[in-house]
């Protein structure tokens, strides 16, 4: 048996920006980032009002973590709200839909069964999939995520692994959950698509007392995805919650949340035909390639995906003391992935493509095939959680202090099965694939070979922001995370690895690390009016060996030798609450920096070198909420300059991968007088690398091409508690990649010109 361990050691009342100057700053800004940055809640959380007449803002004034101690005009970090009333308006009904509402963000398409039904979020340079949270807990597992229970989907950005602990140096993404308040409302949704995509959703909550409330989400769906054949998309999931001790000093909240999904996932297309693409047959002749249809479905017939997750959350909290409150979360959960994707490959003619492009027939398109693979996943994550968080209020002489600090004890499980029996597809028509091609010696099933890892955490942090009169604010907080990563793992032997046994033999590997990591976080803050901040910070996080992905192996970054990877960020920003605090605006400037990324071993000795380090510089403006009280208006704009600083000969002074100079998004609407709504937005995403490697003329798609998408909406309320509402997706068809796979061999296209329309109704 192979055995590694390792151990390393209230403001007053302050004069309001003049309203000349709030038009003037206006005027000047670019369209900027939906960046609402937020603070915490109040000690004792506020009443949350929902009735069907209320005023609805895309702009919000704090985030639902009480590590945040200030309001987000006062929070000196780049955090972008997304609120549920966009995600309604745009019937954004996944995470990936809705983080198409802030710049700096692209998704990837995976390798190995990480398809493009996954989260795989890559955000300011760099992988953040596995820094996903719900309610402040992380996430399980990275499977695609609905949005039917989301309140507002909470994006930081930077290095703030002060925050929750580990972490990409990216930020993280935090969904708040619905939860239950003290009225009585039902509200939902009954859409119906092109792909024949029907969706139905459904809000209630009831009062029960006087302090007391049940709230009931649930969704179904069952339908394709446009422009794409045979990939369907179906699922359900349900949501209940009740509340107790609502308006008084102990409330407690109990929820739990069920979600199955049954799809037929999607490995993507052929690049073949893209600007970029190449091969060398082609060159040769002087000729080029004809694009795939972009509706073509390379995989098979026994292509599944199937998901089920379960979560049961209790909340207490309790008022101490006038400014003093403490609230307790423990969180148990489990979610199951499997998989079985068929993906196209290469088109080049090989051995096991002799219909491949080649000198042959290349003036034979009909007769060209591509690979296709078999890609399988078997994944359970489990997840046990306890996290107790005190706040309260204190002055020290002239010094007004909100402290927030609080404990994390945490306990999370990944268990990975090797699957066997796929089979193996012929290779494809290129231009007319069929699903219902001969697959043989399928028969899937395991076969003993697992990674079974685990990581229990104990975290502690202290968070204080301190008032030095109505003008200055300081913030400081730093958070201690004790870990340890256990991988009981089973492999095949092989004849280097085990000489002495046969090849194939299974053999226990058990490799264990601990560590302590330390993130921390200071701010200064000046208010040269109550609506308005001008902020300097700096931050830092840390990802420790297999800090993402419980996976610890003899070699490579997850060795438990290695350094966590260390991230730092500094960031000069302004943020402004204009037009009587009805609109958000926001400017940052940041650097972020990323070192020990990388690991080189010695082949002769093996001895591992830990180098390489990446930069990301760039500036965000944001902009949301309402211009008047029925124009309501989100805009980003994010432009950045990536480097590899420090990677490999091909790598060094590179761009980093996935990572566009420039992007933009914006959404809009207007509420004419007699009930009609009517909106529209628009995104724009730069060319960007696919890989930091040097490109030369033989580099297959070296890089993805810029786009611009424009959408638009129509409602109209049929009465004061139904209305219609239509919405148009690419309004051009714009043809473009949506996201691509790390070889560049394949990509889902974006989503073509389409269309829901959808019933809402509520009471």
């Amino acid at each position: 048996m192979a055995h590694i361990e390792s151990q390393k050691h209230t403001l007053p009342q302050q004069p309001r920006l003049h309203q000349t100057t709030a038009l003037t700053l206006l005027a000047l800004a670019l369209p900027g980032t939906a960046a609402a940055q937020q603070a915490a809640q109040t000690p004792t959380l506020p009443k949350v009002e929902v009735t069907a007449s209320g005023e609805q803002t895309y702009k919000a004034d704090t985030v639902s973590s009480p590590k945040f101690t200030q309001p987000l005009v006062d929070t000196p970090q780049t955090i972008t709200v997304i609120k549920k009333e966009i995600l309604r308006e745009q019937q954004a009904t996944s995470l990936t839909e809705a983080l198409r509402n802030t710049p700096g963000i692209t998704m990837l398409l995976g390798e190995g069964g990480n398809s493009n039904q996954k989260d795989n979020i890559f955000m300011r340079g760099f992988d953040t999939s596995g820094s996903v949270f719900i309610d402040n807990v992380r996430d399980l597992g990275n499977f695609g995520r609905d949005t039917f229970n989301v309140e507002q989907i909470e994006i930081s950005k930077g290095a703030v692994g002060a925050d929750n602990g580990r972490g990409a140096p990216s930020g993280y993404v935090n969904l708040s959950s619905k939860s239950p308040f003290a009225d009585n409302a039902l509200s939902g949704s009954i859409s119906y698509g092109s792909a024949e995509n029907l969706r139905m959703t459904a809000d209630m909550n009831r009062q029960l007392g006087e302090t007391s409330a049940f709230r009931l989400n649930v969704m179904k769906q069952d339908g394709g995805v446009a422009g794409r054949d045979h990939v369907e998309s179906k699922r359900w999931g349900i949501a209940p919650s009740i509340a107790f001790g609502l308006d008084t000093p102990t409330r407690t909240t109990l929820s739990y949340l069920h979600v199955e999904q049954d799809n037929v996932p999607d490995g993507g297309i052929p690049t073949v035909g893209l600007k970029g693409y190449y091969n060398a047959a082609l060159a040769a002749a002087g000729i080029g390639a004809r694009k795939v249809d972009t509706e073509n479905f390379y995989g098979s017939k026994h292509d599944f995906e199937d998901v089920s997750l379960d979560m049961f959350t209790v909340k207490v909290e309790h008022d101490i003391a006038p400014g003093t409150t403490v609230r307790n979360t423990s969180r148990w959960g489990k979610v199951r992935h499997e998989l079985l994707l068929t993906a196209p490959g290469s088109a080049n003619s090989s051995a096991t493509n002799p219909n491949g492009i080649n000198a042959g027939n290349v003036n034979n398109p009909e007769t060209w095939t591509v690979t296709r693979s078999r890609q399988t996943k078997w994944q359970e994550n489990e997840l046990l959680t306890n996290q107790t968080n005190l706040t309260t209020e204190f002055s020290t002489g002239p010094l007004a202090h909100s402290l927030s600090a609080g404990l994390e004890f945490i306990h999370e499980r990944q268990l990975t099965k090797t699957l066997v029996g796929a089979g193996s597809m012929v290779p494809g028509n290129l231009y007319d694939p069929s699903r219902h091609d001969p697959v043989s010696n399928y028969d899937l099933g395991t076969d003993g070979r697992k990674a079974d890892g685990e990581t229990t955490t104990i975290g502690a942090y202290l968070f204080d922001t301190a008032k030095l009169g109505e003008r200055w604010q300081f913030t400081a907080g730093v958070r201690l995370d004790r870990y340890r990563t256990e991988a009981r793992n089973v492999v095949a032997s092989t004849a280097t690895s085990h000489p002495a046994l046969p090849v194939g033999t299974l053999v226990p590997l058990n490799i264990d690390a601990k560590d302590t990591l330390t993130s921390w976080k200071v701010g200064a803050l000046y208010k040269p009016a109550a609506n308005g901040s001008i902020y300097a910070a700096y931050a830092t996080s840390k990802q420790p060996p297999g800090g993402s992905n419980f996976t610890l192996s003899a070699t490579g970054i997850n060795n438990p030798n290695m350094d966590p990877q260390e991230a730092r960020t500094i960031e000069l920003g302004t943020k402004w609450d204009l037009l009587d605090e009805r609109l958000a605006f926001t400017a940052a400037i940041y650097r972020t920096e990323n070192k020990n990324d990388l690991t080189q071993t010695d082949p002769v000795t093996g001895d591992v070198t830990q180098w390489g380090k990446k930069t990301v510089k760039g500036i965000e403006l944001g902009l949301v909420g309402a211009i008047t009280p029925a124009w309501q208006v989100s805009a980003g704009l994010a432009r950045m300059k990536t480097e590899v600083e420090e990677g490999s000969t091909s790598q060094q002074g590179n761009a980093v991968q996935w990572s566009p100079e420039l992007s933009f998004t914006a959404w809009t609407t207007y509420r004419l007088p007699f009930g009609l709504t009517v909106g529209g937005g628009a995104r724009y995403v730069d060319s960007m690398l696919r890989s930091s490697n040097d490109a030369t003329a033989t580099t297959n798609m070296p890089e993805v091409d810029d786009y611009w998408v424009y959408d638009a909406m129509a409602s109209y309320e049929i009465s004061k508690n139904v209305s219609l509402q239509l919405n148009v997706y690419n309004l051009t068809d714009k043809k473009y990649v949506a996201s691509m796979n790390n070889n560049g061999a394949r990509y889902t296209p974006g989503t073509p010109h389409s269309a829901l329309l959808s019933a809402n109704f509520q009471f």
